[in-house]
């Protein structure tokens, strides 16, 4: 099959070659580049922003945003065949008669301009893939960086990558997921012009140097486990925050508990926590004993490694508590086996090497043992413009939960930013599937999703969203990110306001 790509000469990105080396590498596509100047790119004052960005957050020079000349398109022809049998259209100016032609749109208009507009107005832009007026692929991109233009602009640009690929593979899915509610209120914005771009960009530039003080002076991100007892009702029955409201894992200031894990075993409730310590910069595993009344002392470590660690996935199997932490960046998912619970962890096997998988989620299903992870593309280092770490769905399946894990072969079976990434366990209710998820369109776990499974098999996975819970008066927390229960105690986090100077030490 012969593929033209449509890009914009006068504004070639790393995105453009990292698209077109992994479109050349698909079997029997041969790439051509019609790279004519097309103009209405992003104004200059875009790069003044990427490269205060890049000094504040310390992002990488090399991400999919940076320019690159026209020469680098050298190893591509760069004169399309007179008929190719796909115009991949990025800059929304092709029309030929006979040829089928892609056109690739951010809410509805083409080129970056229009995707960094969105970005900039806090928007979630849905990508589509569009022939003659038909959707043939679309997803709700998303990134967790929202308040970085750069880093979610190249998240983003991966992302469209990904639709483009699994449209040309066939592996794409048309539809996305339908939501209860709107991710923000009014109608979207109109895409600016060139000046008024660079009004939004002066804007943001404001915008990083407050961020900046704020930083400074708060542990950020910090956040909160809550909890309570469900009294034989619990979310995913009420389908909304309980009237008692949730009771405070408490913490001192210098780290913060997130990813709550509850198992019933032995008789008894033992809660397993992803433990930050903020001057280390990364996670380990802890535990701490449950009762009716709260937390028996405080959660101990029982899980350390080199590498951040959370999401502590736990479950009873064969008479015996195993865990799948995320470990993604090992780029690893790993089988723990407890020998001396709730400590004595020790790695059974390795299920999946070589990626970077966040919130590993295991479920029994159809006679087959399911694997749910969102999958970041790239070398999987932050911000290097590998996609966002939780839009894109991935799956595997396999026989026994020891493995061996076979992909889906339609992976990524979801490209969305509001329904993608696991948020705790699978339940089955009245014979149904139900999954939490995380809708991260506003900010990176800012909502809690129950999503339907209406059918999971070798061919594919569709999911209604039936409901999005978010914060408010009954939960303090300004996010709300994982649901678990066990033993009739129900536990969520959500993030909170952690002042530096106000830490306490831990002895």
């Amino acid at each position: 099959m012969q593929v033209s790509l449509r890009l914009d000469s006068e504004c070639v990105r790393a995105f453009h070659l990292t698209l077109l080396q992994r479109l050349a590498a698909l079997p029997q596509v041969e790439v051509s580049v019609d790279a004519r100047p097309a103009g209405g790119g992003i104004p200059g004052s875009a790069a003044a922003l990427f490269q205060l960005e890049t000094v504040i957050h310390g992002l990488p020079a090399n991400g999919l945003a940076k320019r690159l000349p026209p020469s680098a398109l050298a190893p591509y022809r760069t004169q399309p065949p007179a008929s190719p049998d796909l115009v991949l259209d990025l800059c929304g100016d092709v029309h030929l008669e006979g040829t089928r032609v892609w056109r690739v749109t951010y809410d509805g208009a083409a080129g970056e301009a229009a995707l960094l507009a969105l970005i900039l107005a806090g928007r979630t832009p849905i990508a589509r893939i569009e022939e003659n007026g038909t959707t043939v692929a679309e997803g709700r991109l998303g990134t967790e960086y929202g308040g970085i233009a750069l880093a979610s602009f190249q998240d983003m640009l991966a992302r469209t990558a990904s639709l483009i690929l699994a449209a040309v593979t066939g592996a794409a899915h048309a539809a996305l997921p339908v939501l209860p509610e709107p991710a923000h209120a009014g109608a979207p914005p109109a895409i600016p012009s060139t000046a008024k771009l660079g009004i939004r960009v002066g804007k943001a530039l404001a915008r990083r140097i407050v961020q900046k003080i704020y930083h400074l002076c708060y542990n950020a991100p910090h956040w909160k486990v809550g909890w309570r007892e469900t009294k034989g009702q619990d979310l995913f029955n009420l389908r909304a925050h309980p009237a008692s409201g949730w009771q405070d894992l408490p913490d001192d200031g210098s780290r913060f508990y997130a990813d709550p894990f509850p198992i019933l075993y032995q008789g008894k409730v033992t809660l397993f926590v992803e433990d930050y310590i903020h001057r280390l910069g990364k996670a380990i595993i802890s535990a701490v004993p449950f009762g009716p009344s709260g937390p028996i002392g405080r959660p101990e470590p029982v899980l350390d490694l080199p590498y951040h660690l959370s999401y502590p996935f736990v479950f009873e199997r064969d008479g015996e508590v195993w865990m799948v932490p995320e470990s993604c960046a090992n780029r690893t998912v790993d089988l723990y086996r407890a020998t001396a619970f709730p400590g004595g962890w020790v790695k059974e096997a390795t299920l999946l090497s070589d990626v970077v998988a966040s919130d590993a989620t295991l479920v029994e299903h159809g006679g087959r043992w399911w694997l749910f992870a969102t999958v970041r593309d790239g070398e999987g280092t932050i911000r290097d413009g590998g996609g966002a770490f939780s839009d894109a769905l991935h799956l595997w399946s396999a026989p026994d939960f020891r493995g061996p894990w076979t992909p889906h072969p339609r992976n990524p079976v979801l490209i969305d930013i509001a329904s993608a990434r696991p948020a705790g366990r699978m339940v089955e209710r009245n014979g149904q599937l139900l999954r939490p998820v995380q809708d991260c369109r506003r900010s990176y776990g800012a909502a809690l999703g129950i999503a339907r499974v209406a059918h999971l098999d070798l061919n594919g996975m569709e999911q209604v969203v039936e409901t999005i819970l978010t914060p408010g008066k009954l939960w303090s927390g300004r996010k709300l990110h994982t649901l678990n229960e066990a033993g009739g105690l129900e536990f969520i986090d959500g993030s909170a306001i952690a002042p530096r100077w106000k830490q306490q030490a831990r002895h």
